[in-house]
């Protein structure tokens, strides 16, 4: 059966996947939980298969750190879904209750979305993550993940299937992808999936977004900042920028440029570069940040939009928080850009002004993610400002139905004077 056919069918699963209780969506949650432990072994063997291919074919490093699938990454996933069990169920959440008249009711009610499309990149994670937040808020879930990941996917896949599958949940809630052709099949299907989530590069997104009419909800890319005020504290500002760059060098969220106030430069640089430098990373920077500490010099006219994930970070100077706040909206992704200072002031209008999808005061950009924001997990980061923002997690994943329940009311009634309305919320 061809991607086209099994959309369809699992457009007609979806219902049946909506309607399920919650307990049984929990159910599920703790079946995955358990199999992935009980077959830990197997995952960590295909695993291995992968990372030797990605050696043999020189896969970029960053790219390897993200296909790693081991013992930390499974305490990070099963936490993940401990976290997702315990949440409230978001299906059937009444957002409006209002009388248009009486005897005639309106609510507004929380209802999943449907079949949903994920195409990410080289990280086994990110495949219970997704399936996991589909199948609590009750979506249907295609996934497509990244060609280095291939045995580990398929091990993974086929325990959470089973798993969902055994606590009763439908044969057709989750379909695996694993032939590129079936992206460009898969973006055909506009009658039978709902919306699409890409992850991975620019490019890949782009192209995403260009050979489909199905709805696209994801970023780009992630170039983060953090603009260091003349009010910082120096004692919170290197720790942030060091965790910020190098906690996980490969995320979408690691800190890219750092934009230094003027009149602290001379000060605070030469403290960052040893920080940075005993840290293992390279400084790129303005001719001008040359002249106070070494830096790898950033040519005239080179775009400032540059997304390393990897050891490297860019410095620029500025003369204060509001040629800050140009340089974030200009070159930044709308992702996650943070401000270092003391001064309230400055930092409300930071946030107020950057277009970012998440705005921080003296945190590390590190923080955007799902799981650390109380969500269980995140199926991707939207940097769009239409149905979900920021990390996507399971209020990420519904819409909304409107019911009307009414005694035989007419608009005609309402059209003639013969009745009026008389709206009060319940």
């Amino acid at each position: 059966m061809n991607i086209r056919e099994e959309t369809k069918q699992m457009k007609l699963a979806s219902p049946l996947l909506a309607a399920t209780a919650m307990e049984k969506r929990n159910e599920a949650l703790a079946c995955i939980r358990e199999a992935l432990n009980a077959h830990k072994e197997e995952i960590f063997e295909a695993n291995r298969k992968d990372l030797a291919l990605a050696q043999e074919n020189h896969v970029a490093p960053a790219v390897v750190k993200r296909l790693t699938f081991n013992e930390a990454k499974l305490a990070d996933v099963t936490a993940e879904l401990t976290s997702l069990i315990s949440l409230p169920d978001p299906i059937g959440r009444v957002t409006l209750d209002r009388q248009l008249d009486e005897g005639l009711r309106l609510t507004r009610v929380t209802c999943p979305i449907g079949v949903i499309g994920v195409i990410f990149e080289a990280r086994p994670d990110a495949l219970v993550q997704i399936s996991s937040l589909c199948l609590k808020s009750g979506n249907c879930a295609i996934l497509k993940g990244g060609k280095e990941t291939t045995y580990t996917n398929r091990i993974l896949f086929s325990l959470i299937h089973e798993a969902a599958v055994k606590a009763g949940l439908p044969e057709k809630c989750l379909l695996q992808a694993e032939q590129h052709n079936e992206i460009d099949e898969l973006l055909e299907c506009h009658d039978s999936v709902d919306l699409l989530i890409p992850r991975g590069s620019n490019a890949f997104v782009q192209y995403i977004m260009n050979h489909t009419s199905i709805p696209v909800l994801g970023h780009a890319d992630g170039v983060c900042h953090m603009y260091v005020d003349k009010d910082y504290d120096i004692k919170k500002a290197i720790p942030l920028i060091i965790d910020g760059k190098t906690q996980y060098t490969a995320a979408c969220n690691a800190v890219e440029t750092v934009l230094v106030h003027r009149d602290i430069a001379a000060d605070f640089l030469p403290k960052l570069a040893d920080a940075l430098r005993e840290a293992g990373v390279t400084i790129r920077g303005s001719e001008e940040v040359s002249r106070i500490i070494p830096v790898d010099i950033i040519p005239e006219g080179e775009s400032w939009h540059r997304e390393y994930l990897d050891l490297i970070l860019a410095i620029k100077l500025v003369t204060d928080v509001d040629e800050a706040i140009s340089h974030i909206n200009t070159y930044g992704s709308h992702h996650t850009d943070c401000i270092i200072t003391e001064n309230d002031e400055t930092a409300r209008r930071f946030m107020t002004l950057v277009d970012s999808a998440g705005v921080y005061q003296n945190a590390s950009t590190r923080f955007a993610d799902g799981f650390r924001y109380g969500f269980g997990a995140e199926v991707g980061i939207s940097t769009s400002k239409i149905h979900a923002r920021g990390p996507v997690g399971l209020e990420g994943l519904v819409s909304y139905k409107y019911k009307l329940l009414g005694h035989g009311h007419i608009v005609g009634d309402y059209a003639s004077g013969k009745k009026q309305f008389h709206f009060r919320d319940l």
